[in-house]
């Protein structure tokens, strides 16, 4: 396929001008003359240069990979529809959609976006975070930073022992029974060739515990609706988790609050002023 440098400067254009700066989770400010986004906010949220945006922009610049169109896609808060009409003006394929898909959808975001003041994060099926809020990095450090496997809290769970240091040990016996039910589910829901079953051929490989607890083939347990942890600035924390689905792409956005007026509460209010440093 090839790039479309007319078509896709405009669509960006477009895109960026009727987006707000309270449609994406930034500040308003003052005295703004462009009636949309600017082109430094649209950068920043796409992860990559200003120079480089304003040239695609201006049909100008090196042909963009599919990971700068990825990132334009989910900066610019696109649909499904309007991401791969991206990729197909940028002169690539659009990616697979559904459970394999890391484009977040705008709605999710949306949401998302007004969650500042509270620990959130965005994670696939297979618990791979996508997004964390800055409280939510202050709660249990940046899990988007892992690669490969890794990006899997249930493949850390069983590789990493310091995986399992954020939450009580009195929880550990129960996550570990849950994560492997729900990696059984979505391996059988997605099949060999998934990327589930990639998990649970290395983990099958890799742990001792896994393999004991794969053959009990339990089926269907659920998350605790309070989660208990262990932080290293603040000590113990108890938050409720709320959970809200998107079907089609099958992630989750998980909301972490306190009951007002606990100690937990407070010493989420203490983690808001320490700020994501303090796992960093």
């Amino acid at each position: 396929m090839e790039i479309d440098r007319a078509g896709l400067a405009e669509f960006l254009r477009r895109r960026r001008g009727s987006l707000q700066p309270d449609d994406v989770g930034l500040p308003r400010g003052q005295r703004r003359r462009t009636s949309g986004l600017r082109r430094e906010e649209v950068a920043a949220l796409c992860h990559m240069s200003t120079d480089y945006y304003a040239r695609l922009e201006r049909e100008r610049g090196p042909h963009p990979s599919e990971q700068m169109i990825a990132s334009i896609a989910q900066g610019l808060h696109l649909s499904l529809d309007e991401r791969d009409h991206l990729f197909r003006l940028a002169g690539h394929h659009p990616p697979a959609r559904g459970a394999d898909s890391e484009h977040v959808s705008p709605g999710l975001l949306r949401i998302f976006d007004r969650l500042h003041d509270t620990p959130a994060e965005i994670v696939t099926e297979l618990g791979e975070t996508l997004r964390q809020t800055p409280l939510g990095i202050a709660l249990s450090g940046d899990l988007t930073a892992y690669s490969g496997p890794a990006r899997s809290l249930g493949y850390r769970w069983f590789t990493d022992p310091a995986s399992r240091q954020l939450y009580a040990p009195s929880e550990h016996a129960f996550l570990a029974r849950m994560f492997v039910s729900g990696l059984r589910a979505v391996f059988t829901a997605r099949g060999r060739g998934s990327r589930a079953a990639q998990y649970v051929d290395l983990l099958l490989a890799e742990s001792a515990e896994f393999r004991q607890l794969w053959q009990e083939h339990e089926v269907g347990l659920r998350p605790n609706e309070t989660k208990r942890f262990v932080h290293p600035e603040v000590g113990a924390l108890e938050l409720t988790c709320q959970t809200l689905l998107d079907p089609e792409q099958s992630h989750l956005l998980l909301v972490y609050t306190a009951i007002p007026g606990s100690e937990s509460y407070e010493k989420l209010r203490l983690l808001s002023v320490l700020g994501p440093q303090v796992l960093g």
